[in-house]
Formats: structure tokens, C-alpha cells, sequence
């Protein structure tokens, strides 16, 4: 049997996605993260003027173990992270963005660096939050063009960390907006 790097290879795709951590995680752990339900999923893929069911937002959700689960193509990811930008960043004027039909993790997280408004500080803050060091350099190398010197692929562990640093960050905000409401009583 093929090494599933060399078949991801030979068929032309990123090698970056051995699915480790599929789309259908990366929907979870940012719902998760912003408290997003399937009615919010649904509003999100509006916003990218494209139509969801709610039996579908809830099918993406699901555990992988759920028989009832459904994968979430790299199309319906991208058209996701694009309604999310404009939910956090306010819809711009004129057409939108079409989709990718092919992800890769730095795509994934160059999305959500737009959409969180996220300069380079702000993102080495956020892996450290996660345990996760990473200097400026490195921060940018994730965003640059693939074929530029300094391009660096984002794996999983990256991507899934920087999602567990934003996590850490908006619970940090609201423990300290309950202390400080505490302290007002």
C-alpha cells in the first residue's frame, strides 16, 4: 500500500491536508470556540449569500462516530470562513469572493486572520496562549505566496493550536469581565 502523502501527491493535492484534522474538526472547534449553533451556520453561509439547511449545519457538527455525520467539503469550508469574514469584518460592497475548491491549512488560517483582524503580535500572543511558541518570522512564513523562499506549510498541530489559543483568549476576556463586574457589586 502507497504512503497516503505519495498518493495526495500523485493526485495533485495539498499535501498539507492528510486529514488529520478534517474541515468538519475545523467547523467544531471554531463553533465551539464562538458559541456558533446550526441556526448561527446557517446565518454565517447567508452572509456569503449561499443557502444551508439546518439538517445539514447539524450534520457537519456531528462527531465523526455519528452515523449521521457529513462531510464538509473544502468548497462549503471555504464558503463558511468567506461568511465569516463578513460577520466579523461587515460584508463588503459589490460581489463576493468566490469559494476555493481546494483548501490547504495556510488558506484555512489566512481566513481567519482577516476575519479576526489579526496582526502578526496578536497571532504569537494567541499560540502562546496554547503552549505553542512561534516567532514573528515563522508567524508570517505561513502567509506568504507557495512559491516564495520563506513560504511555510501550516500543519495541523498549527492550525489546531491557534484555534485552542483563541479559544483560551475569548474565555480570558469573559473570566475578566466577570471579575470586573464582580468587583463593581
Amino acid at each position: 500500500m502507497l504512503a497516503p502523502v505519495i498518493v495526495l501527491i500523485a493526485l495533485g493535492l495539498p499535501k498539507t491536508r492528510i486529514l488529520l484534522l478534517t474541515n468538519n474538526d475545523i467547523l467544531q472547534l471554531i463553533a465551539t470556540t464562538f458559541e456558533l449553533n446550526s441556526i448561527a451556520l446557517i446565518d454565517i453561509f447567508a452572509l456569503a449569500d449561499f443557502t444551508i439547511t439546518d439538517e445539514q449545519a447539524t450534520t457537519w457538527l456531528k462527531a465523526e462516530s455519528d452515523e449521521a455525520a457529513e462531510t464538509l467539503s473544502d468548497t462549503n469550508l471555504s464558503v463558511f470562513l468567506n461568511g465569516f469574514i463578513n460577520l466579523k469584518r461587515g460584508k463588503r460592497d459589490g460581489e463576493q469572493p468566490q469559494p476555493q475548491t481546494h483548501l490547504n491549512n495556510n488558506m484555512i488560517f489566512q481566513k481567519l486572520r482577516i476575519a479576526l483582524d489579526l496582526k502578526t503580535e496578536d497571532i504569537v500572543d494567541i499560540f502562546q496562549l496554547a503552549n505553542f511558541d512561534l516567532s514573528k518570522h515563522e508567524v508570517t512564513a505561513f502567509f506568504r505566496k507557495p512559491g516564495n523562499k520563506h513560504y511555510k506549510e501550516c500543519r495541523d498541530k498549527t492550525l489546531k493550536k491557534f484555534l485552542q489559543g483563541v479559544h483560551t483568549q475569548l474565555n480570558e476576556s469573559e473570566t475578566d469581565l466577570d471579575l470586573e463586574l464582580d468587583s463593581d457589586l
